[in-house]
């Protein structure tokens, strides 16, 4: 009686003796169903018939065993099968590996090589293969990313994704790399919108992150410093943060930020990792970011057309100027023209020269990090050594702010309160001539020179001090109270977080970054343009190293107050004993220069990241 089950069972090894003799032709020494003969009783003939190996002999991998009595003598030393043979590649990637470090071979993984199908991108086959021997505690598994894998949902993250087939990094904890990676590999599908959009999930984060502190450290090329996606998020177990065993749920999160933060508190954890200038999610950061916004671009617009049309009205009237003494007009004659009087004392000039030194420091270091994405910004930030070393600098140039900005608060307490030498009460003091406090003379003067900006009237004569030299004065008030107050929150969040609100840190970290561009902005542009850019004084103007001006000079653009002195017959009060030495002039005045090309270079690198990328 013939037997159907013995046919079926013998079906596989038939389709191989009859397939073998062709590939025998091609060199094999040993078919294939000569070896499944001995060994059906440990590998399938089918499983090997229909596996990616089956049209492979035997052989192809067992290459030492060109002998087949040999073989079956136990004289042939079987080896451990060397797959490079074939997947080159794979090899290659896998010689790189810490699976190699650790002396996992191929087949330690592919158990499964007799049968081994192909896994047609099927991230649970992948999956399947790392928990042999990882993710013991089911942390993966449990998390979105495996329950996702495990529902068929091929754009999950699975193992491979982030540590790849073959190519497997060591991660030395804390290296470089291991920081990097951190927040690289959660960036190659976060950062993907379609793919996002694909799986409703909002790719707000990536942005959020790359424009945090955080964030702009891992663009520069600094990971190391900063938190990274799965310092928040954890590595393994990515749980919505309504679980109880999230790192973002309400419950967890003061232990996640202590991890970095070792003072934080609740409400140093209400910060928003995330937040953006959503009007209805974040209101607060969105009507912070509208006012500074407003603030930035009402400012620049007043005083960059101010500046337009003085630097227009004043190269006309060099050209008036030039005219008539080439026709041989004589501009009236002033006695002793180039007499020095003094302007400002040595303790001016001093917090003169703590300004341009801190503001120069605070923008060389400040700037990369605002415009991290720009190459000139990484240069500059390894030019300095790292971020951190940035921020070393950057504190010690907010350090200098203070201290001149200390010495600007007991200097005006002693000229409204203390000083003999100023007349009146306080209201004639804080609104007198020689007070840097706006009043309706700085009214008047503002519409002089906009008629005379469309020759409408004569150039105004000043005293001791012109509208746009008490905007400077003013606005390092604000400054100090914007970017200062503002700074101090983020050098010490701990302290600050444990009476503010995590958000604060948000709002702070909009009014630094803006107020600061603000300030750079203008100093660079309008302030430079003001002192020593426009027609009457280019390429600059030293009075602020020497402390003195010339007769000539204060009668034509302070006229008033040469005029008040000499009515109270102080002039000579005020006469400069002797110029500065040559090496001051030319040491100070260097630097003068220096400062000058370092802030012009710097407003021409932010123009071109404002027209490359728009700027963060």
């Amino acid at each position: 009686m013939f037997n159907w089950r013995m046919a079926l069972a013998a079906a596989p090894l038939l389709l191989l003796t009859i397939i073998t003799p062709s590939l025998a032709e091609q060199g094999m020494a040993i078919d294939p169903a000569t070896c499944l003969g001995c060994h059906s009783n440990k590998i399938s003939i089918s499983g090997f018939a229909s596996s990616v190996h089956g049209k492979n002999a035997c052989t192809s991998c067992h290459v030492e065993i060109t002998d087949l009595a040999k073989h079956m003598r136990g004289e042939t030393k079987v080896h451990k099968v060397a797959c490079e043979r074939c997947h080159k590649k794979e090899n290659a990637e896998h010689y790189n590996s810490v699976h190699v470090q650790k002396n996992v071979r191929c087949a330690d993984c592919h158990t499964d090589i007799h049968i081994h199908q192909h896994w047609k991108k099927d991230k649970k086959v992948a999956v399947a293969k790392c928990i042999q021997c990882h993710d013991k505690e089911s942390m993966y598994r449990n998390s979105v990313h495996g329950k996702g894998v495990a529902a068929g949902n091929m754009d999950s993250a699975a193992c491979h994704d982030c540590h790849n087939l073959h190519e497997i990094r060591p991660l030395i904890k804390g290296s470089y790399e291991e920081r990097q990676f951190h927040t690289k590999v959660c960036m190659k599908c976060h950062a993907d919108e379609k793919l996002m959009k694909k799986n409703n999930v909002t790719n707000v984060a990536v942005k959020s992150y790359l424009d945090s502190y955080h964030g702009k450290n891992y663009r520069l090329g600094f990971p190391e410093k900063v938190a990274g996606c799965a310092d928040c998020h954890s590595a393994h177990s990515i749980l919505p943060k309504s679980d109880p065993n999230s790192n973002l749920h309400p419950n967890n999160l003061v232990k996640m930020c202590a991890t970095c933060h070792p003072k934080a508190t609740p409400m140093f954890a209400k910060y928003y990792a995330h937040g953006t200038h959503d009007r209805e999610k974040y209101p607060l950061l969105f009507y912070t970011f509208v006012a500074m916004t407003g603030l930035l671009l009402g400012t620049f617009s007043v005083f960059w057309v101010h500046t337009l049309l003085w630097m227009f009205r004043g190269f006309v009237e060099n050209r008036e100027k030039a005219e008539a003494l080439s026709s041989g007009h004589v501009h009236h004659v002033v006695p002793d023209a180039h007499k020095q009087y003094r302007r400002f004392n040595r303790i001016h000039i001093f917090m003169h020269l703590l300004v341009i030194t801190s503001f120069l420091g605070l923008s060389l270091t400040g700037l990369p990090l605002k415009f991290s994405d720009q190459a000139w910004a990484i240069s500059l930030m390894k030019l300095y050594g790292g971020s951190a070393n940035a921020a070393f600098y950057h504190r010690i140039c907010a350090g200098i702010t203070f201290v001149y900005f200390g010495m600007a608060l007991v200097m005006s307490f002693n000229f409204l309160f203390i000083s003999k030498n100023v007349k009146g009460n306080f209201f004639q003091r804080l609104f007198g001539p020689d007070s840097l406090c706006p009043n309706l003379r700085d009214i008047i003067d503002v519409y002089g020179m906009v008629r005379w900006f469309f020759f409408k009237g004569p150039k105004p004569t000043f005293e001791r001090w012109t509208y746009w030299e008490k905007f400077d004065f003013i606005a390092v008030f604000w400054g100090m109270f914007a970017i200062g107050g503002s700074g101090l929150m983020l050098w010490f969040p701990e302290l600050f977080g444990m009476f503010l609100p995590g958000w604060a840190f948000n709002l702070a970290t909009i009014v630094h970054s803006d107020e600061a561009l603000l300030a750079t902005g203008f100093i660079f542009s309008v302030h430079f343009f003001n002192t020593h850019g426009r027609p009457e004084k280019f390429p600059m103007d030293f009075v602020i190293f020497n402390g003195q001006i010339g007769k000539e000079e204060m009668l034509e653009e302070r006229g008033d107050q040469w005029k008040r002195y000499e009515k109270e017959g102080i002039t000579e009060q005020f006469a400069a004993k002797r110029t500065s030495g040559v090496v001051y002039d030319f040491l100070v005045k260097g630097f003068g220069f220096i400062a000058l090309f370092i802030g012009l270079a710097l407003l021409l690198l932010m123009i071109a990241a404002f027209l490359g990328s728009g700027g963060h």
